[in-house]
C-alpha cells in the first residue's frame, strides 16, 4: 500500500499555513504533510526524522521547492535543540503524525508488522540500540508483562510474557512471525474483521523499543519554547496512550486543569488556546480509502505566549 497522509485536510485546516511562515513537520516519514504545507503557502518547512530512508525521500523533494524545505536528521523530541542548531528561533507551526509510517510497515525487513514475516527489529532509526528481538530475549517476565500491559493495554499480558520466556529458553525469538504466533497462542481467536490478537503486543514492544511516549512528552514540553505567539501545534495520534498524553497537555496548558482541587476556580497561566475541544476523527471517505486511518485522532491548539 502506498503512503496516505492521515487526516491531511484537517491537518492543513488546523495548521493554517501562511506565506512567509516557518513550520516544523516533526515526523517527515514519506513527506505527505511537508509537501502539502509547502504547496499551501509560500512558506518554509523544517522536516525532522531519524529514519535514514526519510532523509533520502526529503532530498528527492528539495529540488521542487527552491530552498523552502530544510531536513534535519534527529528525533522530534529534540526539536528545540535541532532548530537552534540549524539557526531557527521561533516557528509558526509544529505538526506530529505519531506512530509508524506506511513505508516502515510495508518493509518486512524493518520488522514492524506481522503481516509480512521479517526480522524482529522495530527500530525507527540507527540511534536506537536495542531491537525488539533483543528486548524479548533479555527482559524479565515481569518487565515484559508490564510493557505489554502498559503500552499495549493487553489484559492477557502476564500469560503472553510467560509464554515468551518459555519459548526463548528453547530457541531465540528472531522473526515477526514467531512472536505473532506466540501471542496468538495465548489469546482466543477473534471473529472475522477483528484486529489480529498480536496487534496490541506488537504495539507495546514497538513503543518500548523506540521510547515513543518519552519522545512525545519531550516534544510537547518543547512546544512553548519553539512556537511564536499565534503558532499552532497539531498532533495526530493512533492509540489511547498518545491521545491521552496530548489531551492532558493541551488541557493543562489551556487552563482547563486547576492548580489545586481545593481551589477549582484558580487557573494556572494559560499558554495554549484549544482549537479542538474534542479529538477529530477521520472522515468516512478517508476511512473507505485508507483503513490505517481508523484509529487516528487529531488535536490542535494555538500558542498564546503565556498570556492569562
Amino acid at each position: 500500500m502506498g503512503h496516505y497522509p492521515v487526516m491531511l485536510d484537517e491537518v492543513l485546516d488546523m495548521l493554517a499555513p501562511v506565506d512567509g511562515g516557518v513550520y516544523v513537520d516533526g515526523t517527515f516519514g514519506a513527506g505527505g504533510y511537508t509537501k502539502a504545507i509547502l504547496d499551501a503557502a509560500d512558506c518554509t518547512v523544517v522536516a525532522i526524522d531519524r529514519d535514514p530512508d526519510a532523509q533520502k525521500r526529503a532530498d528527492g523533494l528539495k529540488a521542487d521547492y527552491d530552498g523552502r524545505l530544510v531536513f534535519l536528521k534527529g528525533c522530534f523530541g529534540d526539536v528545540a535543540e535541532l532548530l537552534s542548531d540549524a539557526g531557527f528561533e521561533k516557528v509558526d507551526g509544529f505538526v506530529l503524525d505519531l506512530g509508524v509510517s506506511s513505508f516502515q510497515l510495508d518493509e518486512a525487513e524493518r520488522g514492524f508488522s506481522f503481516q509480512k514475516d521479517g526480522p524482529l527489529d522495530m527500530r525507527m532509526g540507527p540511534d536506537i540500540g536495542e531491537s525488539a528481538a533483543e528486548l524479548v530475549a533479555v527482559r524479565g517476565e515481569k518487565e515484559l508483562a508490564d510493557i505489554i500491559y502498559q503500552y499495549g493495554e493487553e489484559r492477557k499480558s502476564r500469560r503472553i510474557a510467560r509464554k515468551i520466556v518459555e519459548v526463548r529458553k528453547e530457541a531465540p525469538i528472531e522473526t515477526t512471525a514467531q512472536l505473532a504466533e506466540i501471542v496468538r497462542s495465548c489469546l482466543p481467536k477473534g471473529k472475522p474483521g477483528d484486529i489480529d490478537p498480536a496487534t496490541r503486543t506488537f504495539q507495546a514492544i514497538r513503543i518500548a523499543v523506540n521510547d515513543e511516549l518519552g519522545e512525545l512528552r519531550r516534544a510537547l514540553e518543547s512546544a512553548e519554547s519553539i512556537l511564536a505567539p499565534g503558532g499552532r501545534m497539531v498532533v495526530v495520534s493512533f492509540h489511547s496512550l498518545e491521545d491521552s498524553a496530548v489531551k492532558r497537555f493541551f488541557r493543562k496548558q489551556s487552563g482547563g486543569e486547576s492548580v489545586s482541587r481545593y481551589q477549582p476556580d484558580v487557573r494556572q497561566d494559560v499558554s495554549f488556546e484549544l482549537l479542538t475541544r474534542k479529538a477529530l476523527k477521520p472522515s468516512e471517505k478517508e476511512l473507505s480509502e485508507n483503513a490505517r486511518s481508523r484509529s487516528a485522532r487529531l488535536r490542535a491548539a494555538k500558542y498564546v505566549g503565556g498570556a492569562v
